[in-house]
């Protein structure tokens, strides 16, 4: 049975999943089952990349479904994980399948931090694999003709899906297994025997011949055209060429074998005979040319006895005119056959490991979200805290409600005694005292950590730019000046925010100096206050006075709207709606999230009766301080002036004033002592993530420069060989040429010369393809080439960074998490110069030698053959 093209496996390095998803799951979502099922998932996810990366795959549906489903999950995370430098940085490393190594070690691969590098490399192994099931196949069979037909219409597909999105997943150049030319004809190459496989089930079946004959010349077609796109490249193992040329031979050979059969049916007998005798060359050439690889015999048996009766009956009975081969019609074509296309879910027992994680365009969502919604209770707060704080300012201004509860004269008023109990109880100035001591160690403790974690990017940029002006332009990775720009902009943000936080606390504590003596004095027993209190003669007549009776009332009022100030805020703080909901609807309707409509219509229905009540208090308490404040001037009338009393009336103030100061400045101070604690967590992350992507930086630098050495040494001491010296010519002989004597190459002078190729590979010595062959595949015997793909000649480092900035403390999100990882190891590949073929040899066989049909070159440029096997 004629043999199959099948494709190698991409083998990947081992890399820590679990590891990096784990920490950033812990850092972005709380506590509890659903964070613990996330880190299951997580696990699993590492074991099923093992499962199906880690170790050789045996040739079974059971393997291709390992990978498939491992595929699914990587095409499932895609869109709720940050895979990327400064996040979740994972750096998955492949080696090319097609890659044998050198000589002196080592092979081509390519390391990427970069999630859609392994979803092409999976994908690529998928495609490979499904080539390698559908060869094992009974093709006797019905079952094995159709499984065979199904793999190898999926392998088309996801070569083909690779071809189509390879260059915009990734951020450098490929590996050349994985360049949109070869995985395009690998597409083919599976096309074509897909086709082939139809052929085969259609001659089982014993369907008519006209039938049979398309769809062998349909095969024919597919890998001719497979043939065409890389008999001039020399990435594909170099069996690959002389099986694609043996096969566009043999199915056009059986296409006209069965064209012949019909001829005979329509008495045609000399188009018969033409036929059969295009087909016996075509079967001939491939019995001379590529025999090692497939064997016609039966074929080209069953041609010949045809080929024979044919004209046996034609010469005794029926004397028909032999056409020639141009004259005949054209044999039509049909395709049973297309590239299946790559629709994820590819496993039928797919079940998505993070169904319950949310993507990471709704978490962004859900995070903006939560910022407004911050926005919005805050400046509401906001609002109510500031209208309390004038109208508590107002009322101490005029000594209310201490100037109507004062008409002993002699007694401390009932609202200044509250005031000092209260103060008394959260501890008066030695609260102060301790809180502002705190401040600086905390702040102290906040430069440290900032400081520190500057001060290793530092170091790591230093390291980074004497290697690079060390080894120039070999020195290829992204310069850590620009990788670290993110990040000394966030630094740069933190130290900002950590010198507008000293010059509040500076602002405290010069309130705090101006206001500690009366707060002490708030602080004392009640004997001691009041004989601090200046005396003042009793005003009994206002007990009972309309004016008195009318500004009690308005403080109360005052003081009811303050309570309900007061439920205001816990009712603002208690509502907690969960927006996850509305915005996976929204993803899964429109396929994009508008976050800013959904997010302020969600808004404006949760907390908008909230504000409007907010705004009423603003209202009404304007209203109130106006009718006290005109109530007050009456009351100021009515009372005696005296000296004694103006004395009394500002200690009374002061002591109220002092009280709410007190209220502010414990408040505040507590604010800065929370700020302080919540930005070290921030600054630990930050520290973590600088450290992280160090360590990284350092192992990609330690690997990078391995390669360096090893390249170095590879490379040759000068860039030619001497020139012989005249006394070791032999006296009169001029001097040898340093360079190789090309060996003599064919020729066509009416065809135009293309450029210098590496040449292909030696498949046998004993194997030529004639000019009557090059005509029956569609090919010209003048030579043709192509520049040969190559592999990347510089170590492979990661992408660029894009990285959206950590916003701050102050009215900014909290920092996602970092997850940093080593960014994996990358090697230089080897692509080793002209100068180690012997010199006077040349590359590629003589007149006397065969090969398939290809033309030769002399080795004028400089390239590298596959390796032979």
């Amino acid at each position: 049975m004629a043999s199959f093209v099948t494709v190698q496996l991409k083998k990947a390095s081992e890399v820590d999943l679990a590891k990096p998803l784990c920490k950033f799951i812990q850092q972005t979502y709380p506590g509890g089952e659903s964070q613990a099922e996330h880190v299951r998932a997580a696990e699993e996810l590492h074991k099923l990349r093992k499962s199906a990366l880690g170790r050789a795959l045996d040739k079974h549906e059971s393997s291709l479904e390992t990978l498939l489903r491992y595929y699914d999950q990587l095409c499932s995370i895609e869109p709720k994980f940050p895979f990327s430098e400064n996040q979740i940085c994972v750096t998955f490393t492949w080696k090319d399948a097609f890659d044998k190594g050198s000589l002196f070690g080592g092979s081509v691969k390519l390391a990427l931090a970069s999630l859609g590098y392994e979803k092409t490399c999976v994908l690529f192994n998928c495609g490979a694999l499904a080539s390698q099931i559908a060869a094992e196949q009974n093709l006797d069979s019905d079952e094995g003709l159709k499984a065979a037909a199904k793999h190898y219409q999926f392998a088309s597909g996801a070569f083909q899906h690779i071809k189509d999105t390879v260059l915009s997943s990734l951020s450098r150049e490929p590996t050349v297994d994985i360049s949109p030319d070869t995985v395009g004809t690998l597409s083919l190459i599976m096309l074509a025997q897909a086709q082939e496989v139809f052929f085969l089930k259609a001659t089982r079946d014993k369907m008519k011949d006209a039938i049979i004959a398309k769809l062998a010349n349909q095969a024919a077609d597919y890998y001719g055209d497979a043939f065409k796109q890389c008999q001039y490249k020399d990435t594909l193992p170099k069996e690959v060429f002389p099986v694609l040329a043996a096969k566009h031979c043999i199915m056009q050979a059986n296409a006209e074998y069965h064209q012949s059969i019909l001829a005979k049916q329509q008495k045609k007998f000399g188009e018969e005979i033409a036929r059969l005798q295009h087909a016996a060359d075509l079967v001939k050439t491939v019995a001379s040319r590529y025999d090692e690889y497939i064997n016609v015999k039966d074929l080209s048996d069953k041609i010949s006895r045809a080929l024979t009766a044919a004209k046996k009956d034609n010469d005794f009975i029926y004397h028909d005119r032999i056409p020639d081969l141009k004259d005949l019609e054209p044999i039509g074509k049909a395709s049973l056959v297309k590239a299946t296309p790559v629709v994820v879910p590819l496993s039928q027992k797919f079940t998505d490991l993070f169904e319950k994680m949310v993507p990471l365009a709704v978490q962004q969502a859900l995070t903006l979200y939560n910022q407004r919604k911050a926005d919005l209770v805050n400046r509401s707060i906001a609002q109510m805290r500031e209208a309390t704080n004038l109208a508590n300012g107002v009322l101490a201004s005029l000594n209310l409600p201490a100037a109507i509860e004062d008409v002993s004269g002699d007694s401390v008023p009932q609202s200044i005694l509250q005031k000092s109990k209260s103060v008394i109880e959260q501890g008066g100035v030695q609260t102060i005292d301790q809180l502002m001591k705190d401040l600086p160690e905390l702040l102290q403790r906040n430069r440290e950590i900032l400081d520190e974690s500057l001060r290793i990017l530092d170091e790591e940029e230093t390291t980074d730019n004497e290697l690079k002006n060390k080894f120039k332009e070999r020195w290829q990775r992204t310069p850590s000046n620009d990788l670290y720009k993110p990040l000394r902009a966030e630094g740069a943000n933190y130290s900002n925010i950590l010198d507008k936080a000293v010059q509040a606390d500076k602002q405290v504590k010069e309130r705090y100096q101006s206001h500690r003596d009366t707060i002490s004095l708030l602080c004392k027993p009640e004997p001691e206050l009041n004989a601090a209190i200046p005396s003042a003669n009793p005003a009994k007549t206002m007990q009972g006075s309309e004016v008195v009776n009318v500004l009690k009332s308005l403080l109360a009022n005052l003081e009811e709207v303050k309570k309900q100030r007061e439920q205001l805020e816990n009712d603002l703080k208690a509502i907690n709606f969960d927006m996850t909901t509305k915005f996976l609807t929204a993803l899964a309707q429109d396929g994009t999230l508008n976050e800013e409509a959904i997010s302020v219509t969600e808004l404006d229905r949760i907390y908008g009766s909230l504000t409007h009540k907010v705004q009423e208090t603003l209202k009404k308490q304007e209203e109130l301080l106006n009718n006290i404040q005109n109530s007050h001037q009456e009351f100021s009338k009515m009372k005696q002036s005296n000296n004694e009393s103006n004395l009394r009336e500002e200690v009374l103030k002061n002591l109220a004033v002092a009280n709410d100061n007190f209220v502010e400045l414990v408040a505040n101070l507590r604010e800065g002592t929370k700020f302080y604690n919540e930005l070290t967590e921030i600054l630990l992350k930050f520290q973590n993530k600088c450290t992280d992507i160090v360590f990284a930086r350092k192992t990609e630098r330690d690997e990078l420069l391995k390669d360096l050495q090893q390249s170095i040494a590879r490379e040759p001491s000068a860039p030619s060989f001497p020139s012989v010296p005249a006394y070791q010519t032999g006296g009169n002989k001029p001097p040898a040429s340093s360079t190789p004597t090309p060996a003599p190459r064919t020729s066509v002078a009416s065809k135009p010369q293309p450029p210098a190729r590496p040449p292909p590979p030696v498949i046998s010595s004993a194997n030529a393809l004639t000019t009557p062959v090059q005509a029956a595949i569609g090919t010209a015997p003048s030579p043709a080439g192509s520049t040969a793909s190559t592999a990347p000649s510089q170590a492979q480092g990661p992408p660029y960074p894009t990285y959206p900035g950590y916003p701050g403390y102050c009215q900014m999100p909290m920092p996602m998490g970092y997850n940093p990882y080593m960014y994996g190891q990358f090697n230089l590949p080897y692509n080793p110069a002209a100068m180690y073929q012997n010199p006077g040899q040349t590359p590629y066989p003589g007149p006397q030698q065969h090969g398939y049909p290809y033309p030769q070159h002399p080795p004028q440029q400089p390239g590298y053959p596959y390796p032979q096997q």
